[in-house]
């Protein structure tokens, strides 16, 4: 699991000063982990005690296997290329590696037991993968209806109940037009998935129910930046697989 998920997942336990810390270990991710607990306090400018208050928050024991997981995430980095097909190649290998390693158990299960599911796109782009998640489940007689504006999310919001399930697909998670509807989602206890690039975003601390493709950043001419999206369709094709084996367990 990537620093930023851990992040995500207990968004909800930290405090302003644990954001401190961690804007100063994500920035410096590769010289975090030689760094004691005290030097590390230093750093940031706070006590020890939060610090190590930090790590436990996340999931560590204390301070010494938070280092350790630090330690090890730096040395699993893949050394990026310049170049423009290089950062391809590793934004797709890093997130057949994640697929590898999550258990899409959970949200198979989910997709299983609801009466219906939405799938929403927040730009051109996720519209298309949305489209591509409608088209394949098609095949499991699941159909899946596009959400294709902030105004259309609206409005099916107004009828969705328990029972339902919404599939956000956000590049960033931190499209500001999507959260008044997302919040009502959390409010009414309607369930959705978020798919979203790997990094400490919004919407994926809004659930529980999380998918991450990785996506670098390419600068062209002019400065001008290009995204991969190609990891966002393997996310959605590792989805359905998932779920087509999940339907063949539960039948045998």
């Amino acid at each position: 699991m990537k620093i930023e998920e851990l992040i995500n997942e207990h968004y909800n336990q930290l405090h302003e000063n644990d954001f401190h810390i961690l804007k100063y270990i994500l920035n410096n991710k590769s010289s975090c982990y030689q760094l004691g607990i005290n030097d590390l306090a230093d750093k940031c400018n706070v006590s020890r005690s939060s610090i190590l208050r930090l790590a436990q928050k996340l999931g560590f024991s204390g301070y010494s296997e938070f280092r350790v997981f630090l330690k090890w995430q730096d040395h699993e980095k893949v050394e990026r290329e310049v170049n423009s097909i290089g950062r391809l190649n590793e934004d797709i290998q890093e997130t057949i590696k994640y697929t590898k390693t999550k258990d899409f158990q959970d949200i198979c299960e989910l997709i299983d037991r609801s009466e219906r599911i939405f799938v929403y796109g927040t730009g051109s782009l996720q519209l298309n993968c949305a489209d591509e998640l409608q088209r394949m489940f098609l095949v499991m007689q699941r159909h899946l209806y596009v959400i294709r504006a902030p105004k259309e999310f609206e409005i099916t919001l107004q009828s969705l109940t328990v029972k339902d399930l919404i599939i956000i697909i956000s590049f960033s998670g931190d499209t500001p037009v999507i959260f008044p509807a997302v919040q009502s989602l959390t409010t009414k206890g309607i369930p959705f998935v978020s798919i979203t690039n790997l990094k400490s975003n919004r919407l994926a601390t809004m659930t529980p129910y999380n998918l991450y493709a990785s996506s670098s950043e390419t600068q062209i001419h002019d400065g001008f930046p290009i995204h991969t999206f190609s990891s966002f369709f393997i996310i959605g094709e590792t989805l359905f697989r998932n779920y087509v084996d999940y339907q063949n367990k539960i039948k045998i």
